[in-house]
């Protein structure tokens, strides 16, 4: 991304991120975009040829923003444990803010997308990959530092990933049985349960709170 004031390709994709989440990929109006954006409808078509490519573009974009705004605001966590890492990940991956339930609502138009138009399988193929690298890396951390029990870090983080997915997809749409402070207890509990740590993955581990993640610390730190 560029610094300072954003290209207009940049606002085109920041205009196409607000519109799928609010209308879906197959509701989308290019002239919508444009006027959003403040650009033609012909350059909004120069830059994206077809609906698939719009909607991967957006959820890179997407992804690489929630992860620069994580980073910027990362500035205590050097200093953290392996395990308040490991949770801090957790509560960026988990839909608790309007911008993480923006980029939820991407993520399923994305799954659906794919599962009918194998062009963009190895677009969720390669956010996933970059998902599974952040977690694996923490989690293979905390195993050499002696934090953690000896474990399969990639077993595990795929394992964490399934549960994400399948508590936040409950939490997204707003299931009672799934509450945002359940979902993220069962993630963090399973997840402390195979790093040998019992249920907590962080000692004294205060109650959830969404305002952690004003800042949208989104996905992946390997922008992402």
């Amino acid at each position: 991304m560029s610094e300072g004031k954003p290209s207009a390709r940049e606002r085109i994709l920041a205009a196409a991120v607000r519109q799928i989440a609010r209308e879906g990929i197959d509701g989308v109006r290019i002239a919508r975009i444009a006027m959003e954006a403040r650009v033609s409808s012909a350059l909004v078509h120069y830059h994206f040829e077809t609906r698939d490519a719009l909607l991967a573009e957006a959820l890179d974009y997407s992804y690489q923003q929630a992860g620069e705004a994580r980073i910027a605001g990362e500035g205590e966590l050097p200093t953290a444990s392996h395990g308040e890492r490991l949770q801090s990940m957790i509560d960026g991956c988990l839909p608790t803010t309007p911008g993480l339930t923006e980029d939820w609502v991407l993520w399923v138009e994305l799954w659906l997308r794919a599962a009918r138009h194998p062009d963009l399988r190895p677009v969720a193929e390669e956010l996933y990959a970059r998902m599974h690298s952040w977690f694996r890396d923490e989690i293979d951390g905390g195993v050499q530092d002696g934090e953690f029990s000896r474990c399969d870090p990639d077993e595990v983080a795929d394992r964490t990933l399934a549960l994400i997915d399948g508590y936040g997809i409950r939490t997204l749409i707003g299931d009672g049985a799934v509450p945002l402070d359940r979902a993220r207890q069962a993630v963090s509990s399973a997840l402390a349960r195979d790093l040998g740590l019992g249920e907590r993955l962080q000692a004294g581990e205060p109650a959830p709170r969404a305002a952690r993640a004003a800042s949208r610390p989104v996905r992946t730190a390997p922008s992402m």
